[in-house]
This record gives structure tokens, C-alpha cells and sequence, in this order.
């Protein structure tokens, strides 16, 4: 494809989702950075990328409201004229044992992982172009099943029941849908709450010997949202550096 491919990607004003939308950008890709609420985050994002050259507009919206998503989508027809490829990197995780998480937790941890991941992945069936690509994010914690992350494992268990299913719907219009499951990242809201022994020892787990990156976790994305990894389709990529 000659023309320029337009990347709508969500919770893209910090950690992974950052990492993915300038990683995009750097390829080539024009970008809508989403955001759920740091307009200046989101901002900083799409100076960055502009500043490299790239194209980049911000647009805000909460991913379990399809009207906002939409608007999100709008925004990248309005700007870019149309819609290649859709990364739904927004998330929440609430970390508790299953006894002592409160509901309410559990109840917005999935508003935003499952409806969000859902109302996201239905405007993509709608609206991306073909050729296009869909990536959602889920985590490896789904097969690691560490003891406190019931609530969030099971949401994610959700994001990768979806992605055989969507693929399989987008027969006949050459789009892609994969899931991309990364183990333990070095981003701010992993390493928040957590002790130098316990984020040693869970750099230690992969044979690598280290956590990953953002730009680990976006490289990923970016071969399954490019012309490499078109025969790539349905599946779930655990990206942990070997941990399971």
C-alpha cells in the first residue's frame, strides 16, 4: 500500500501506549493518540512525534463509550482520512487477592478491559479499511496466573477469547487481529507499590535476565501493524522475554 496508513491508538499517552504510538509513527504511519484524561500527556506525545517529522493528532475519549470512540475514529477520517490500523493499548488494573477486591473495583477494571476492549474492537470491525490490521493488548499474567491479579487476568482472559473470533469475522477484507500479551514491563504503573527486591526478582523470571521495555511491547505491535506481519492472524503473542 502506497498511500499513508492512519493508526488510531488508545491509552497512548504514556507507558506502552506510548511507546506504540511513536513506534508507528516512526514507521510511517500517521497517528491518532488516545486518551482517557492527560491532555497534556497526550500532547507531549504528538509534539514528539511531530517534532520527528511525523503526523499525530490527540483525541480524547473513555474506551467503554462507544460515542466517544466513535469521535475517536471521527477524528482520524476528519484529519487522515480514514482508518488503517487500530491498537487498543487502554487499560486498568486493579491488583488484589480474589477474597478482598472490592467489587467496585472489579466492576470498573472490567468496564475498561472488556467493554472497552469490546466498544473499541466493534468500531474497528466498522470503520478500518481493508488491508488494516487490529491489535488489542492483554498480558501473560493470564497464563503466569500470579496470586493477586484475578480480577485483571480474567479481564484480559476476555481480550483473548475475542481475538480468534474477530479475525475470523474480518474473512473476505484482508484485516488482521492479534493480541499482543506482554509479561512484566518497566512502565510507571507497573513499578508503582513495588519494592527494589520484588522488581529484581521479577526481572529475574525470563531467561533474558531483564523486564521489558515499552519499546519491547511497541516493536511487537508495530511488526503486527505492518506489511511483515500480514500472515500473522488470530493469535495471541505472549512478548515476556521466554517466561512461559
Amino acid at each position: 500500500m502506497t498511500e499513508q496508513r492512519v493508526a488510531v491508538v488508545t491509552g497512548a499517552s504514556r507507558g506502552i501506549g506510548r511507546a506504540i504510538a511513536t513506534t508507528l509513527a516512526a514507521a510511517g504511519q500517521a497517528v491518532v493518540v488516545g486518551y482517557a484524561g492527560n491532555e497534556a500527556a497526550a500532547k507531549e506525545v504528538v509534539d514528539e512525534i511531530t517534532a520527528a517529522g511525523g503526523q499525530a493528532v490527540a483525541g480524547q475519549a473513555d474506551v467503554a463509550d462507544p460515542e466517544a470512540v466513535a469521535a475517536l475514529f471521527d477524528t482520524a477520517t476528519r484529519t487522515f482520512g480514514g482508518v488503517d490500523v487500530v491498537v487498543n493499548s487502554a487499560g486498568r488494573m486493579s491488583l488484589a487477592p480474589i477474597a478482598e477486591l472490592d467489587l467496585d473495583d472489579l466492576d470498573a477494571q472490567h468496564r475498561t478491559n472488556i467493554r472497552g476492549t469490546f466498544v473499541v474492537a466493534r468500531e474497528a470491525a466498522r470503520r478500518v479499511r481493508d488491508g488494516g490490521a487490529v491489535v488489542l493488548l492483554s498480558t501473560s499474567v493470564v497464563g503466569l496466573q500470579f496470586p493477586g491479579y484475578g480480577a485483571y487476568a480474567a479481564s484480559k482472559g476476555a481480550v483473548e477469547a475475542m481475538t480468534l473470533i474477530l479475525a475470523r469475522e474480518m474473512r473476505g477484507r484482508d484485516i488482521t487481529v492479534n493480541t499482543v500479551a506482554p509479561g512484566p514491563t518497566a512502565t510507571e504503573l507497573f513499578l508503582d507499590g513495588k519494592d527494589e527486591a520484588t522488581i529484581e526478582r521479577l526481572a529475574q523470571q525470563p531467561p533474558l535476565q531483564r523486564l521489558g521495555t515499552p519499546a519491547d511491547i511497541a516493536e511487537v505491535v508495530a511488526f503486527l501493524a505492518g506489511p511483515g506481519g500480514r500472515w500473522v492472524n488470530g493469535q495471541i503473542v505472549r512478548a515476556n522475554g521466554g517466561i512461559i
